[in-house]
């Protein structure tokens, strides 16, 4: 009568010898029903009640979620990126899209350009107490911006918080009654106009005389963009040109009619000198390319392009 086979076991004897019946270990002391190591469960096992509501948002794979994932991540980096821009500049937005040509050539309808406070990153002989440097010293120095001596500021036109600002380079300064006409303007600029023929002239109080590389004619006659402009007026320098990405800013005031930032009926800034009426425009670009967001990834995308439009201003020349 012989006995059982010592080399056998009661889990061997139960299944055949196949294998390791279930609930036992293999050779590394791993049951087979455990997950591997390093290994998680998947989207679908998460939930709120056993992980939590920040667990579960982070891993569940509903496509809902998912989509509000990419959204959040995307309108956060941007945020990330606006911020650092901000802390650059020291001021908000950091960025305006360039809507018409008096710039051109050394800007472009459609440029982004990247703006700072006044009193930040300040060239030689800057008019005193402003952080701004004029064409008319400028030349004295050797010191440029986009091309040509002096800066190119950002500034409210005749103070306005309604009127689209104006970004021009700023060519000299004057004093409250001077008489700037005969004293410090281009006469190949203004033609041989006299003070007396200028609204603008005497001086009505210090300030700004600007013009728009591409224009023939001063702002504070002519063009009438504005009165001579006053330091408070200024709201930023422009410092560099990103060629083309304004346009994303333009086409978002198209395509939402200027919800992001309503701007009001606008004066052209490139009127012949020799005309000086003033002609009203539309609440945005005429000619600018459209964008549009899609499902899933792409409305993330788009919704990220609208945070970022709305980090960007506008400025018309």
């Amino acid at each position: 009568m012989s006995g059982p086979d010592p080399g056998s076991s009661d889990d061997e004897r139960t299944d055949g010898g196949s294998g390791p019946r279930r609930g036992s270990s293999d050779q590394n002391g791993r049951s087979p029903d455990a997950p591997a190591a390093g290994g998680d469960e998947s989207g679908a096992d998460v939930t709120i009640e056993d992980d939590g509501i920040v667990r579960w948002f982070l891993r569940t794979d509903e496509e809902t979620i998912v989509l509000a994932r990419d959204v959040v991540s995307s309108v956060a980096i941007v945020a990330v990126i606006g911020l650092l821009l901000f802390a650059v500049s020291g001021i908000w937005p950091p960025l305006v899209a360039v809507e018409s040509e008096s710039m051109v050539p050394n800007m472009q309808k459609g440029d982004l350009i990247f703006i700072t406070d006044s009193d930040r990153f300040v060239g030689d002989n800057p008019v005193e107490g402003t952080g701004v440097v004029t064409l008319e010293r400028a030349q004295e120095t050797g010191y440029e911006k986009f091309n040509r001596p002096g800066d190119v500021i950002i500034f409210k036109p005749d103070g306005s918080e309604y009127e689209t600002p104006v970004i021009h380079r700023a060519h000299f300064w004057v004093e409250e009654g001077e008489n700037w006409v005969d004293t410090k303007a281009d006469e190949e600029i203004t033609g041989g106009v006299t003070c007396e023929q200028v609204r603008t002239c005497p001086a009505p109080h210090d300030g700004f005389v600007t013009k728009g590389d591409n224009n023939d004619g001063y702002d504070q006659f002519g063009n009438s963009v504005s009165t001579v402009v006053k330091p408070e007026w200024v709201t930023g320098k422009a410092t560099f040109r990103v060629p083309w990405l304004g346009h994303i800013r333009l086409a978002f005031d198209k395509l939402f009619s200027g919800t992001i930032a309503p701007s009001p009926t606008v004066w052209d800034a490139g009127l012949d000198p020799a005309s000086p009426q003033l002609t009203s425009g539309p609440n945005g670009p005429t000619a600018v390319d459209g964008v549009s967001a899609g499902a899933g990834v792409g409305a993330g995308t788009g919704i990220a392009a609208g945070t970022a439009a709305a980090a960007i201003g506008r400025s018309r020349r």
